[in-house]
C-alpha cells in the first residue's frame, strides 16, 4: 500500500489516493474485498481516493497489472 497525491497538468497537487493489491489468490501481500454483487474482486493492483487515516471515497478502481500503472491511471483522473 502507498500513498500519493492528485496533480494538476501544472504540477499542483491537491487530495490523495491509496494504491494497493488486492490478493484474492491467497497471496502474502493482498486483502481481500468483496464488491457490492457480493463476490471476490479479481486479484490485482488498485486504487481510491483517500486521505491515510480516513476511510475511502468510494469503490477500489481497477485491476491493474502493475501498482505503476494504477498510480498512472489515478493520475489521469486529475
Amino acid at each position: 500500500m502507498t500513498w500519493h497525491t492528485f496533480e494538476t497538468v501544472d504540477g499542483q497537487e491537491f487530495g490523495s489516493f491509496e494504491a494497493f493489491y488486492l490478493g484474492n489468490d491467497g497471496s502474502a501481500y493482498g486483502r481481500n474485498h468483496l464488491t457490492e454483487e457480493g463476490t471476490f474482486a479479481p486479484s490485482g493492483w488498485y486504487w481510491w481516493p483517500c486521505f491515510p487515516g480516513c476511510l475511502p471515497d468510494g469503490e477500489p478502481i481497477g485491476p491493474f497489472e502493475t501498482e505503476r500503472e494504477a498510480i498512472q491511471d489515478a493520475q489521469s483522473m486529475a
